[in-house]
């Protein structure tokens, strides 16, 4: 193990955006402190390239956080840079004017996500499934939305109740619970769209996806899938290509520009005329320069095996993680597909599956590899065999300190 640094700097930067900065003063850190109170997990990063991100300590680190999943060829790619760095040099915010990269990747889109015959660009994913949903709502002439998943921080999609009106959030359904759907498909009013990842952390059952479709749209709502996560990241054309269902819209950010900021909704053309009755616009929405970054993204992704690796090292991964599981008998189980893996502990104690995380978790971020304890991890196409080897030497350390709480 290369000998680590402390967070010195960490905690300078930290000191300093608790005076300051809204974000820093109320967001809690990704690990709990130490008996000290000293961070066991960076809060600020210096730089980042391939596979690897260092702190402001100078701490290198492997990452499988990737910016929650949009790094999909890996930190500062220089094609994608370059493709974007043009666009900035041509003059990049020229609203209400349009750049033919609008329409360049508007083709793209309708080319690799299926049930794609028209494209609304937009900046974020939170932009892009309210977008979805008013289009919803104004095809179906209905209000009711449902919901299942992280769909955005918007009012209508939040878990947390404070400072939003509960008359403007969706409903929640369980998306493994078919009668549930079913249920709230048929009490009360009319549902205009089903709002849903594709899954979470476990694997989409075969053929359950197609069974919602089919529910939602026997009550004439439509399906929306939200594919931040999966979309570019399953296969080129997202959970709908893999898993084999199409929704009537779907929706994509993250994956699809490495990390620049773009967003879309894809869907039937009829559902997207929409837009000619309503208002969704801003200053930004037409920036070339993130266009152009998934316009390269998207070729590199296609033309090259990035997609494969991904799915190499990941796989590794898994099956690394699952023999190490048996042969120590941690209670944990290794979840997800290999694109986007986790690593769950299954105590019947939740206090102490929560002391085996805790140790696991630190222990990893100790060995220079950055595991997040409560979200899905990715993998991108920059990651080596070689980085693999050291992710799994130090999962194993990990859950070797976690047997031992």
């Amino acid at each position: 193990m290369l000998e680590r640094r402390g967070l010195d700097r960490d905690e300078e930067w930290a000191a300093r955006g608790h005076r300051c900065d809204a974000r820093a003063a109320t967001r809690g850190d990704v690990l709990p402190a130490d008996s000290g109170g000293r961070a066991r997990y960076p809060r600020y990063v210096d730089r980042c390239s391939g596979a690897h991100v260092w702190d402001v300590d100078g701490n290198r680190y492997i990452d499988y956080l990737l910016g929650y999943g949009p790094v999909i060829l890996g930190h500062a790619h220089p094609e994608v840079n370059r493709a974007a760095m043009a666009e900035l040099e041509r003059g990049h915010c020229f609203a209400p004017l349009w750049s033919p990269r609008q329409v360049e990747l508007a083709e793209v889109l309708c080319d690799v996500i299926p049930g794609a015959e028209a494209v609304l660009l937009l900046k974020t994913g939170s932009d892009a499934t309210t977008a979805a949903v008013r289009l919803a709502r104004i095809f179906t002439g209905r209000e009711r939305v449902l919901r299942w998943g992280y769909n955005g921080w918007h009012d209508w999609s939040v878990h947390q109740a404070p400072g939003v009106p509960s008359m403007s959030r969706a409903d929640e359904f369980q998306l493994d619970d078919l009668d549930d759907l079913e249920r709230r498909l048929s009490a009360g009013d009319p549902v205009a769209c089903v709002v849903t990842m594709p899954f979470e952390y476990e694997q989409s059952r075969p053929g359950h996806l197609e069974q919602v479709r089919t529910r939602v749209n026997r009550h004439g709502a439509l399906l929306v899938l939200d594919e931040m996560r999966s979309g570019f990241r399953l296969s080129l054309g997202g959970a709908q290509d893999y898993l084999g269902v199409q929704a009537d819209l779907a929706t994509f950010s993250k994956a699809m520009a490495n990390g620049y900021a773009i967003s879309a909704v894809t869907g039937a053309a009829k559902i997207m005329a929409g837009l000619e009755s309503t208002k969704i616009s801003s200053t930004f929405f037409a920036n070339p320069a993130d266009m152009a970054a998934a316009l390269t993204t998207i070729r590199v992704l296609s033309e090259t095996d990035a997609l494969n690796r991904i799915w190499t090292i990941g796989s590794g991964l898994i099956s690394g993680l699952q023999e190490m599981v048996a042969e120590l008998g941690v209670p944990a189980e290794v979840v997800g597909y290999p694109p986007m893996p986790f690593l769950r502990f299954t105590h019947a104690d939740a206090d102490e599956a929560s002391l085996a995380r805790l140790a696991f978790f630190s222990e990893t971020t100790k060995r220079g590899v950055l595991l997040h304890p409560d979200h899905q991890w990715f993998v991108s196409s920059a990651h080596d065999l070689a980085d693999l080897d050291q992710t799994l030497v130090a999962c194993r350390m990990g859950l070797l300190a976690a047997a031992a709480v």
